[in-house]
Protein backbone atom coordinates (compact mmCIF):
# COMPACT_ATOMS: atom_id res chain seq x y z
CA UNK A 1 0.00 0.00 0.00
CA UNK A 2 2.98 1.99 0.87
CA UNK A 3 4.14 1.91 -2.41
CA UNK A 4 1.00 2.98 -4.10
CA UNK A 5 1.03 6.24 -2.60
CA UNK A 6 4.08 7.31 -4.37
CA UNK A 7 2.09 7.11 -8.08
CA UNK A 8 -1.35 9.61 -7.10
CA UNK A 9 -1.37 12.36 -8.77
CA UNK A 10 -1.39 16.05 -7.73
CA UNK A 11 -5.51 15.76 -7.73
CA UNK A 12 -5.62 12.93 -5.13
CA UNK A 13 -3.53 15.16 -2.24
CA UNK A 14 -5.17 18.00 -3.03
CA UNK A 15 -8.24 15.73 -1.75
CA UNK A 16 -6.80 14.73 0.92
CA UNK A 17 -5.57 18.06 1.76
CA UNK A 18 -9.34 19.21 1.53
CA UNK A 19 -11.25 15.97 3.31
CA UNK A 20 -8.77 16.90 6.26
CA UNK A 21 -8.90 20.73 6.14
CA UNK A 22 -12.64 20.06 6.30
CA UNK A 23 -13.15 17.69 8.97
CA UNK A 24 -11.10 19.87 11.17
CA UNK A 25 -13.22 22.53 10.47
CA UNK A 26 -16.45 20.69 11.08
CA UNK A 27 -15.22 19.42 14.54
CA UNK A 28 -14.51 23.15 14.99
CA UNK A 29 -18.36 23.76 14.54
CA UNK A 30 -20.10 20.67 16.13
CA UNK A 31 -22.25 22.63 18.37
CA UNK A 32 -23.89 24.65 15.82
CA UNK A 33 -25.84 21.33 14.05
CA UNK A 34 -23.39 21.12 10.86
CA UNK A 35 -20.75 19.18 12.40
CA UNK A 36 -21.11 15.95 12.64
CA UNK A 37 -23.60 15.73 8.68
CA UNK A 38 -20.53 16.90 7.34
CA UNK A 39 -18.38 14.86 9.04
CA UNK A 40 -20.39 11.67 8.49
CA UNK A 41 -20.43 13.38 4.96
CA UNK A 42 -16.77 13.79 4.11
CA UNK A 43 -15.89 10.59 6.20
CA UNK A 44 -17.94 8.87 3.24
CA UNK A 45 -16.56 10.31 0.75
CA UNK A 46 -13.28 9.41 1.79
CA UNK A 47 -14.88 5.77 2.15
CA UNK A 48 -16.04 5.48 -1.56
CA UNK A 49 -13.48 7.20 -3.43
CA UNK A 50 -10.05 6.98 -1.60
CA UNK A 51 -11.35 3.77 -0.14
CA UNK A 52 -11.71 2.45 -3.17
CA UNK A 53 -8.19 3.61 -4.37
CA UNK A 54 -6.31 2.22 -1.47
CA UNK A 55 -8.44 -0.76 -1.06
CA UNK A 56 -9.02 -2.02 -4.76
CA UNK A 57 -5.50 -2.16 -5.22
CA UNK A 58 -5.25 1.42 -7.07
CA UNK A 59 -1.34 0.42 -8.81
CA UNK A 60 -2.98 -2.96 -10.46
CA UNK A 61 -6.53 -2.40 -11.27
CA UNK A 62 -7.22 1.43 -11.82
CA UNK A 63 -3.91 2.48 -13.42
CA UNK A 64 -4.13 -0.38 -15.73
CA UNK A 65 -7.99 0.60 -16.63
CA UNK A 66 -7.38 4.16 -17.03
CA UNK A 67 -4.88 6.88 -19.03
CA UNK A 68 -3.28 9.19 -16.35
CA UNK A 69 -5.47 12.28 -17.66
CA UNK A 70 -8.75 10.09 -16.79
CA UNK A 71 -7.78 9.19 -13.34
CA UNK A 72 -6.71 13.13 -12.57
CA UNK A 73 -9.55 14.17 -13.59
CA UNK A 74 -11.63 12.39 -11.80
CA UNK A 75 -9.77 13.05 -8.80
CA UNK A 76 -10.13 16.80 -9.37
CA UNK A 77 -13.96 16.17 -9.50
CA UNK A 78 -13.67 14.53 -6.33
CA UNK A 79 -12.08 17.90 -4.63
CA UNK A 80 -14.84 20.18 -6.51
CA UNK A 81 -17.43 18.34 -4.80
CA UNK A 82 -15.95 18.41 -1.12
CA UNK A 83 -15.00 22.28 -2.13
CA UNK A 84 -18.68 23.49 -3.06
CA UNK A 85 -20.01 21.03 -0.45
CA UNK A 86 -17.93 23.25 2.12
CA UNK A 87 -18.42 26.11 1.48
CA UNK A 88 -22.84 25.52 0.16
CA UNK A 89 -23.91 23.59 3.64
CA UNK A 90 -22.73 26.48 5.78
CA UNK A 91 -25.17 28.95 3.63
CA UNK A 92 -28.31 26.94 3.24
CA UNK A 93 -28.31 25.92 6.84
CA UNK A 94 -28.03 29.31 7.85
CA UNK A 95 -30.73 30.38 5.35
CA UNK A 96 -32.76 27.29 5.77
CA UNK A 97 -32.60 26.72 9.75
CA UNK A 98 -32.51 30.81 10.75
CA UNK A 99 -35.24 30.34 13.43
CA UNK A 100 -33.07 27.70 15.69
CA UNK A 101 -29.60 29.20 14.95
CA UNK A 102 -29.47 29.76 18.38
CA UNK A 103 -29.96 26.75 19.59
CA UNK A 104 -26.69 24.45 20.52
CA UNK A 105 -26.46 20.87 18.95
CA UNK A 106 -28.85 18.74 21.06
CA UNK A 107 -26.99 15.86 20.45
CA UNK A 108 -23.55 17.31 21.61
CA UNK A 109 -25.29 17.86 24.90
CA UNK A 110 -27.47 14.58 25.49
CA UNK A 111 -23.85 13.66 25.01
CA UNK A 112 -22.02 15.76 27.47
CA UNK A 113 -25.30 15.42 29.50
CA UNK A 114 -27.01 12.02 29.34
CA UNK A 115 -30.44 10.73 28.38
CA UNK A 116 -32.33 10.85 31.05
CA UNK A 117 -33.63 14.26 30.82
CA UNK A 118 -37.93 13.38 31.91
CA UNK A 119 -38.95 15.16 28.57
CA UNK A 120 -37.03 13.17 26.27
CA UNK A 121 -37.80 10.02 27.75
CA UNK A 122 -41.31 11.01 27.93
CA UNK A 123 -40.77 11.44 24.41
CA UNK A 124 -38.76 8.25 23.50
CA UNK A 125 -41.69 6.35 25.15
CA UNK A 126 -44.40 7.67 22.72
CA UNK A 127 -42.24 7.05 19.83
CA UNK A 128 -41.91 3.29 20.71
CA UNK A 129 -45.90 2.89 21.24
CA UNK A 130 -46.51 4.28 17.61
CA UNK A 131 -43.76 2.52 16.26
CA UNK A 132 -45.38 -0.49 17.94
CA UNK A 133 -48.50 0.16 16.78
CA UNK A 134 -46.86 0.26 13.34
CA UNK A 135 -44.94 -3.14 13.51
CA UNK A 136 -48.24 -5.02 15.29
CA UNK A 137 -50.08 -3.80 12.30
CA UNK A 138 -47.45 -5.77 10.16
CA UNK A 139 -46.95 -8.51 12.07
CA UNK A 140 -50.65 -9.40 11.51
CA UNK A 141 -50.50 -8.77 8.05
CA UNK A 142 -47.80 -11.14 7.97
CA UNK A 143 -49.18 -13.88 9.77
CA UNK A 144 -52.56 -13.66 7.35
CA UNK A 145 -50.18 -14.03 4.55
CA UNK A 146 -47.85 -16.33 5.54
CA UNK A 147 -50.04 -18.28 7.79
CA UNK A 148 -48.10 -21.24 9.56
CA UNK A 149 -45.02 -20.21 7.73
CA UNK A 150 -45.05 -16.74 9.39
CA UNK A 151 -42.61 -18.33 12.24
CA UNK A 152 -39.73 -18.07 9.62
CA UNK A 153 -40.83 -14.34 9.00
CA UNK A 154 -40.24 -13.84 12.44
CA UNK A 155 -37.42 -15.68 13.28
CA UNK A 156 -35.65 -17.15 9.96
CA UNK A 157 -32.63 -19.29 11.67
CA UNK A 158 -35.94 -21.88 12.80
CA UNK A 159 -36.06 -22.89 9.00
CA UNK A 160 -35.76 -20.61 5.58
CA UNK A 161 -36.33 -17.30 5.32
CA UNK A 162 -40.10 -16.02 4.40
CA UNK A 163 -41.22 -12.94 3.42
CA UNK A 164 -44.86 -11.77 3.13
CA UNK A 165 -42.94 -8.16 1.52
CA UNK A 166 -42.53 -10.13 -2.15
CA UNK A 167 -42.22 -8.09 -5.53
CA UNK A 168 -40.60 -8.27 -8.74
CA UNK A 169 -37.12 -6.33 -9.47
CA UNK A 170 -39.24 -3.92 -11.55
CA UNK A 171 -42.56 -3.19 -9.97
CA UNK A 172 -45.78 -3.94 -11.31
CA UNK A 173 -49.90 -3.74 -10.42
CA UNK A 174 -49.96 -3.36 -6.26
CA UNK A 175 -46.02 -4.31 -6.02
CA UNK A 176 -45.92 -0.79 -4.40
CA UNK A 177 -47.75 -2.21 -1.23
CA UNK A 178 -45.26 -4.57 -0.75
CA UNK A 179 -42.29 -2.11 -1.11
CA UNK A 180 -44.27 0.34 1.23
CA UNK A 181 -44.61 -2.63 3.86
CA UNK A 182 -40.67 -3.25 3.64
CA UNK A 183 -39.38 0.35 3.93
CA UNK A 184 -41.70 1.12 7.31
CA UNK A 185 -40.63 -2.98 8.08
CA UNK A 186 -37.17 -0.99 8.10
CA UNK A 187 -37.56 2.15 10.04
CA UNK A 188 -39.59 0.49 12.80
CA UNK A 189 -36.74 -1.89 13.01
CA UNK A 190 -34.02 0.84 13.36
CA UNK A 191 -35.96 2.98 16.00
CA UNK A 192 -36.49 0.09 17.74
CA UNK A 193 -32.59 -0.43 18.32
CA UNK A 194 -32.59 3.81 19.28
CA UNK A 195 -35.00 2.88 21.73
CA UNK A 196 -33.90 -0.22 22.79
CA UNK A 197 -30.61 1.50 23.03
CA UNK A 198 -31.04 5.25 25.06
CA UNK A 199 -34.68 4.05 26.69
CA UNK A 200 -33.90 4.74 30.80
CA UNK A 201 -37.49 2.68 31.59
CA UNK A 202 -37.32 -0.90 32.09
CA UNK A 203 -40.82 -1.95 30.36
CA UNK A 204 -39.98 0.08 27.50
CA UNK A 205 -36.21 -1.30 27.10
CA UNK A 206 -37.50 -4.95 27.85
CA UNK A 207 -40.47 -4.27 25.17
CA UNK A 208 -38.26 -2.23 22.37
CA UNK A 209 -35.22 -5.18 22.83
CA UNK A 210 -38.81 -8.00 22.50
CA UNK A 211 -39.31 -5.60 19.33
CA UNK A 212 -36.05 -5.74 17.63
CA UNK A 213 -35.46 -9.96 18.05
CA UNK A 214 -38.64 -10.25 16.15
CA UNK A 215 -38.22 -7.34 13.45
CA UNK A 216 -33.99 -7.43 12.98
CA UNK A 217 -34.03 -11.25 11.81
CA UNK A 218 -35.92 -10.33 8.52
CA UNK A 219 -33.30 -7.68 7.75
CA UNK A 220 -29.72 -9.37 9.23
CA UNK A 221 -30.38 -12.83 7.91
CA UNK A 222 -30.96 -11.38 4.27
CA UNK A 223 -28.11 -10.53 1.54
CA UNK A 224 -28.39 -6.74 0.89
CA UNK A 225 -26.06 -5.30 3.19
CA UNK A 226 -26.30 -1.63 2.90
CA UNK A 227 -30.35 -2.33 4.89
CA UNK A 228 -28.40 -4.12 7.36
CA UNK A 229 -26.40 -1.06 8.53
CA UNK A 230 -29.65 0.72 8.00
CA UNK A 231 -31.29 -1.43 10.42
CA UNK A 232 -28.41 -2.01 12.97
CA UNK A 233 -25.76 1.12 13.29
CA UNK A 234 -28.57 3.97 14.57
CA UNK A 235 -29.37 1.72 17.50
CA UNK A 236 -25.18 0.53 17.94
CA UNK A 237 -24.17 4.54 17.50
CA UNK A 238 -27.15 5.83 19.86
CA UNK A 239 -26.01 2.92 23.03
CA UNK A 240 -21.84 3.60 22.34
CA UNK A 241 -21.64 7.69 22.28
CA UNK A 242 -25.01 8.60 24.06
CA UNK A 243 -25.46 6.03 27.16
CA UNK A 244 -22.38 3.82 27.59
CA UNK A 245 -20.93 5.14 30.34
CA UNK A 246 -16.83 6.22 29.92
CA UNK A 247 -14.24 7.92 28.73
CA UNK A 248 -14.07 8.38 24.93
CA UNK A 249 -11.17 5.98 24.83
CA UNK A 250 -13.95 3.33 26.08
CA UNK A 251 -16.46 4.11 23.71
CA UNK A 252 -13.80 4.21 20.45
CA UNK A 253 -12.77 0.27 21.75
CA UNK A 254 -16.42 -0.57 21.80
CA UNK A 255 -16.89 0.57 18.65
CA UNK A 256 -14.00 -0.58 17.07
CA UNK A 257 -15.15 -4.72 18.42
CA UNK A 258 -18.32 -3.58 16.91
CA UNK A 259 -16.74 -2.71 13.48
CA UNK A 260 -14.92 -5.81 13.42
CA UNK A 261 -17.64 -8.00 14.74
CA UNK A 262 -20.03 -6.24 11.49
CA UNK A 263 -17.35 -5.87 8.91
CA UNK A 264 -17.11 -9.80 9.47
CA UNK A 265 -20.75 -10.74 9.17
CA UNK A 266 -20.96 -8.59 5.70
CA UNK A 267 -17.66 -10.56 4.69
CA UNK A 268 -19.88 -13.93 5.67
CA UNK A 269 -22.87 -12.51 3.14
CA UNK A 270 -20.17 -11.36 0.32
CA UNK A 271 -19.01 -14.84 0.82
CA UNK A 272 -22.19 -16.90 0.28
CA UNK A 273 -25.11 -15.01 -0.66
CA UNK A 274 -24.45 -16.16 -4.60
CA UNK A 275 -25.13 -19.40 -4.33
CA UNK A 276 -27.32 -20.13 -1.29
CA UNK A 277 -28.68 -18.62 1.17
CA UNK A 278 -27.73 -17.02 4.25
CA UNK A 279 -29.14 -19.10 6.82
CA UNK A 280 -28.24 -22.17 4.99
CA UNK A 281 -24.72 -21.23 5.00
CA UNK A 282 -24.71 -20.33 8.69
CA UNK A 283 -26.38 -23.87 9.15
CA UNK A 284 -23.53 -25.26 6.86
CA UNK A 285 -20.50 -23.43 7.68
CA UNK A 286 -20.82 -21.92 10.64
CA UNK A 287 -19.79 -18.40 11.52
CA UNK A 288 -16.12 -17.58 11.75
CA UNK A 289 -14.89 -14.42 12.99
CA UNK A 290 -11.48 -14.54 11.91
CA UNK A 291 -11.89 -16.43 8.32
CA UNK A 292 -14.50 -13.70 7.45
CA UNK A 293 -12.35 -10.80 8.11
CA UNK A 294 -10.14 -11.54 5.54
CA UNK A 295 -13.26 -11.61 2.71
CA UNK A 296 -12.27 -9.50 0.23
CA UNK A 297 -15.69 -6.84 -0.22
CA UNK A 298 -17.05 -5.56 -3.26
CA UNK A 299 -19.24 -2.64 -4.78
CA UNK A 300 -16.56 -0.30 -2.62
CA UNK A 301 -15.90 1.27 -6.41
CA UNK A 302 -17.15 4.52 -6.85
CA UNK A 303 -14.11 5.76 -7.92
CA UNK A 304 -13.76 3.30 -10.70
CA UNK A 305 -17.37 4.02 -11.32
CA UNK A 306 -16.24 7.66 -11.60
CA UNK A 307 -13.31 6.79 -14.62
CA UNK A 308 -15.42 4.79 -16.43
CA UNK A 309 -18.38 7.46 -16.74
CA UNK A 310 -15.74 10.06 -17.53
CA UNK A 311 -14.06 7.93 -20.19
CA UNK A 312 -17.81 6.97 -21.97
CA UNK A 313 -18.24 10.84 -21.82
CA UNK A 314 -15.12 11.48 -23.23
CA UNK A 315 -15.29 8.60 -26.00
CA UNK A 316 -18.68 9.92 -26.91
CA UNK A 317 -20.83 6.80 -26.21
CA UNK A 318 -22.53 8.51 -23.17
CA UNK A 319 -23.76 11.65 -22.59
CA UNK A 320 -25.20 13.31 -19.82
CA UNK A 321 -28.87 13.29 -20.02
CA UNK A 322 -29.54 17.11 -18.27
CA UNK A 323 -31.42 16.38 -15.29
CA UNK A 324 -33.46 13.07 -16.46
CA UNK A 325 -31.93 10.39 -13.65
CA UNK A 326 -32.32 12.84 -10.95
CA UNK A 327 -36.26 13.38 -12.68
CA UNK A 328 -36.52 9.24 -12.67
CA UNK A 329 -35.69 8.97 -8.79
CA UNK A 330 -37.67 11.84 -7.80
CA UNK A 331 -40.97 10.29 -9.50
CA UNK A 332 -39.85 6.93 -8.53
CA UNK A 333 -42.44 7.05 -4.79
CA UNK A 334 -45.24 6.94 -7.96
CA UNK A 335 -46.71 3.31 -8.05
CA UNK A 336 -46.89 2.27 -11.78
CA UNK A 337 -50.16 0.62 -11.42
CA UNK A 338 -50.98 4.94 -11.86
CA UNK A 339 -48.39 5.64 -14.16
CA UNK A 340 -47.32 2.53 -16.58
CA UNK A 341 -45.25 4.68 -18.69
CA UNK A 342 -43.30 5.49 -15.51
CA UNK A 343 -39.30 6.07 -16.59
CA UNK A 344 -37.16 3.35 -15.51
CA UNK A 345 -33.70 4.59 -13.36
CA UNK A 346 -30.46 3.98 -14.99
CA UNK A 347 -31.02 1.85 -17.77
CA UNK A 348 -28.68 4.04 -20.14
CA UNK A 349 -26.10 4.01 -18.19
CA UNK A 350 -25.87 0.04 -17.07
CA UNK A 351 -26.44 -0.27 -21.25
CA UNK A 352 -23.24 1.80 -21.47
CA UNK A 353 -21.86 -0.56 -19.19
CA UNK A 354 -22.66 -3.73 -21.24
CA UNK A 355 -25.16 -4.81 -19.23
CA UNK A 356 -27.98 -5.04 -22.12
CA UNK A 357 -29.59 -8.15 -21.90
CA UNK A 358 -32.75 -9.73 -24.01
CA UNK A 359 -33.89 -12.31 -21.59
CA UNK A 360 -33.95 -9.42 -18.18
CA UNK A 361 -37.10 -9.74 -16.04
CA UNK A 362 -39.87 -6.82 -17.17
CA UNK A 363 -38.22 -6.27 -20.76
CA UNK A 364 -36.30 -3.38 -19.97
CA UNK A 365 -33.18 -4.24 -22.18
CA UNK A 366 -30.75 -4.50 -19.13
CA UNK A 367 -30.08 -7.24 -16.87
CA UNK A 368 -28.88 -4.96 -13.78
CA UNK A 369 -28.41 -1.95 -13.10
CA UNK A 370 -25.41 -0.19 -11.71
CA UNK A 371 -24.51 3.06 -8.86
CA UNK A 372 -22.88 5.49 -10.72
CA UNK A 373 -21.77 6.82 -7.17
CA UNK A 374 -22.46 10.00 -5.04
CA UNK A 375 -20.53 12.21 -7.45
CA UNK A 376 -20.98 10.22 -10.69
CA UNK A 377 -24.47 10.32 -10.45
CA UNK A 378 -24.13 14.35 -10.74
CA UNK A 379 -21.64 14.18 -14.00
CA UNK A 380 -24.11 11.67 -15.20
CA UNK A 381 -26.97 14.43 -14.87
CA UNK A 382 -25.01 17.55 -15.56
CA UNK A 383 -21.63 16.82 -17.07
CA UNK A 384 -18.28 16.55 -15.94
CA UNK A 385 -18.00 20.48 -14.56
CA UNK A 386 -21.45 21.16 -13.34
CA UNK A 387 -22.53 17.79 -11.96
CA UNK A 388 -20.08 17.18 -9.33
CA UNK A 389 -21.40 20.77 -7.92
CA UNK A 390 -24.42 19.77 -8.43
CA UNK A 391 -24.17 16.62 -6.16
CA UNK A 392 -22.48 18.59 -3.64
CA UNK A 393 -25.42 20.90 -3.12
CA UNK A 394 -28.04 18.27 -2.86
CA UNK A 395 -25.42 16.66 -0.18
CA UNK A 396 -25.34 19.96 1.63
CA UNK A 397 -29.33 20.42 1.74
CA UNK A 398 -28.94 17.12 3.19
CA UNK A 399 -26.67 17.81 5.44
CA UNK A 400 -28.95 21.15 6.30
CA UNK A 401 -32.10 18.67 7.20
CA UNK A 402 -29.93 16.75 9.69
CA UNK A 403 -28.51 20.12 11.38
CA UNK A 404 -32.02 21.14 11.85
CA UNK A 405 -33.14 17.76 13.25
CA UNK A 406 -29.88 18.28 15.88
CA UNK A 407 -31.20 21.92 16.71
CA UNK A 408 -34.51 19.94 16.92
CA UNK A 409 -33.74 17.35 18.84
CA UNK A 410 -35.82 17.22 22.02
CA UNK A 411 -39.04 17.36 19.68
CA UNK A 412 -40.65 14.28 18.91
CA UNK A 413 -38.99 11.59 16.58
CA UNK A 414 -35.96 13.47 16.04
CA UNK A 415 -33.41 11.82 17.15
CA UNK A 416 -34.39 8.20 15.73
CA UNK A 417 -34.44 10.07 12.37
CA UNK A 418 -31.25 11.81 13.03
CA UNK A 419 -29.48 8.70 13.27
CA UNK A 420 -31.25 6.71 10.64
CA UNK A 421 -30.03 9.77 8.31
CA UNK A 422 -26.33 9.88 9.55
CA UNK A 423 -26.65 6.13 8.28
CA UNK A 424 -28.27 6.73 5.28
CA UNK A 425 -25.91 9.37 3.95
CA UNK A 426 -23.09 6.40 3.99
CA UNK A 427 -25.48 4.15 1.89
CA UNK A 428 -25.76 7.66 -0.56
CA UNK A 429 -22.24 7.33 -1.03
CA UNK A 430 -23.48 4.58 -3.88
CA UNK A 431 -26.25 6.97 -5.38
CA UNK A 432 -28.09 9.89 -3.89
CA UNK A 433 -31.98 8.16 -4.70
CA UNK A 434 -34.95 8.46 -3.14
CA UNK A 435 -35.07 4.47 -2.90
CA UNK A 436 -32.11 4.75 0.20
CA UNK A 437 -33.75 7.35 1.52
CA UNK A 438 -37.59 5.70 1.93
CA UNK A 439 -37.19 4.75 5.51
CA UNK A 440 -36.01 8.25 6.41
CA UNK A 441 -38.84 9.80 4.13
CA UNK A 442 -41.67 7.19 5.51
CA UNK A 443 -40.48 8.33 9.66
CA UNK A 444 -40.74 12.17 8.56
CA UNK A 445 -43.94 11.72 7.17
CA UNK A 446 -45.41 9.61 9.78
CA UNK A 447 -43.86 12.33 12.85
CA UNK A 448 -45.35 15.25 10.48
CA UNK A 449 -48.68 13.61 10.92
CA UNK A 450 -48.68 12.75 14.42
CA UNK A 451 -47.88 16.51 15.23
CA UNK A 452 -50.51 17.63 12.85
CA UNK A 453 -53.01 15.62 14.05
CA UNK A 454 -52.21 16.33 17.89
CA UNK A 455 -52.30 19.92 16.87
CA UNK A 456 -55.59 19.49 14.98
CA UNK A 457 -57.28 17.63 17.73
CA UNK A 458 -57.10 20.33 20.58
CA UNK A 459 -59.70 23.17 20.67
CA UNK A 460 -58.10 26.51 20.00
CA UNK A 461 -59.13 27.46 23.74
CA UNK A 462 -57.60 24.32 25.38
CA UNK A 463 -54.54 24.98 23.10
CA UNK A 464 -53.17 28.45 24.35
CA UNK A 465 -54.28 27.72 28.10
CA UNK A 466 -51.53 24.14 27.32
CA UNK A 467 -49.31 26.73 25.77
CA UNK A 468 -49.01 28.84 28.88
CA UNK A 469 -48.74 26.04 31.32
CA UNK A 470 -46.03 24.94 28.74
CA UNK A 471 -44.42 28.48 28.64
CA UNK A 472 -44.46 28.26 32.90
CA UNK A 473 -42.85 25.05 32.90
CA UNK A 474 -40.08 25.54 30.36
CA UNK A 475 -39.43 28.52 32.53
CA UNK A 476 -39.13 26.77 35.35
CA UNK A 477 -37.11 24.03 33.94
CA UNK A 478 -34.94 26.89 32.58
CA UNK A 479 -33.58 27.97 36.36
CA UNK A 480 -31.26 24.77 36.37
CA UNK A 481 -30.79 23.77 32.44
CA UNK A 482 -27.78 24.67 30.35
CA UNK A 483 -28.84 27.10 26.97
CA UNK A 484 -29.65 24.33 25.07
CA UNK A 485 -31.97 22.44 22.74
CA UNK A 486 -33.14 21.84 26.23
CA UNK A 487 -33.27 24.90 28.04
CA UNK A 488 -31.56 27.84 29.36
CA UNK A 489 -30.03 29.58 32.34
CA UNK A 490 -30.55 32.78 33.73
CA UNK A 491 -29.00 35.63 36.15
CA UNK A 492 -29.73 39.29 36.58
CA UNK A 493 -28.60 42.20 34.36
CA UNK A 494 -29.40 45.32 32.98
CA UNK A 495 -32.51 46.71 31.77
CA UNK A 496 -32.13 48.76 28.65
CA UNK A 497 -31.04 51.81 29.53
CA UNK A 498 -28.79 50.12 31.41
CA UNK A 499 -29.44 51.55 35.15
CA UNK A 500 -30.79 48.46 36.66
CA UNK A 501 -34.75 47.73 36.53
CA UNK A 502 -37.82 46.32 39.11
CA UNK A 503 -37.42 43.27 37.13
CA UNK A 504 -33.39 42.81 36.60
CA UNK A 505 -34.03 39.39 35.04
CA UNK A 506 -32.09 38.75 31.50
CA UNK A 507 -31.21 35.21 29.88
CA UNK A 508 -27.45 33.83 30.37
CA UNK A 509 -26.09 31.03 29.05
CA UNK A 510 -24.13 31.17 32.87
CA UNK A 511 -25.23 30.53 36.06
CA UNK A 512 -26.89 32.53 37.90
CA UNK A 513 -30.32 33.67 39.83
CA UNK A 514 -34.33 32.33 39.42
CA UNK A 515 -36.03 32.81 36.46
CA UNK A 516 -38.80 35.41 36.21
CA UNK A 517 -42.29 34.60 37.48
CA UNK A 518 -44.27 36.17 35.42
CA UNK A 519 -44.57 35.56 32.35
CA UNK A 520 -46.14 38.89 31.46
CA UNK A 521 -42.51 40.61 31.58
CA UNK A 522 -40.72 41.19 28.34
CA UNK A 523 -37.88 39.18 29.27
CA UNK A 524 -39.82 35.97 30.07
CA UNK A 525 -41.29 35.88 26.88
Amino acid sequence: MFETLFIFPLAFWVVVAILIGGGIWAIRHLRDGTGIPMLTLLGTVAVWYLGDALYNDYANNHVKLFDAATLANAWWQVAWFVAVFLWATPWLHGHLNARYLRRTSGVVQIFKHGVGQPVFQRQLTQLFLGCAWVWTVLAVIAIILLRERAVHFFFPFFGQKTSPWNHGQIGKGFDSLSIVAIYLHLLVAGVFGVVAALSTNRRTFALALFCCLTSWPYFILDRTRNIILAVVIPGVLSWIFLRLRGGMVKKLTVLGICFLLVNAWMGFVIANRDDKSIIGALKEKGFNLKENQSVHHLGLNMYEELCWINTFMQRGTYTCNWGYRYWTELVNPIPRILWPGKPYIGLDYAAARGAESADDEGGVGVSVTLSTGMIGGGVVNFGRLIGPAFAALLMSFWAAILARLDLQIHEFGRLPLYGLGLILTFNMGRDITLITLYPFVFGALLVWWRERSRRAGVHPTIRQSNQSKSRLQMLRRQRTLPHTAFGRRWKRGPDRSGHGSSHPIVASDAPGAKAPTSPLHPDAR
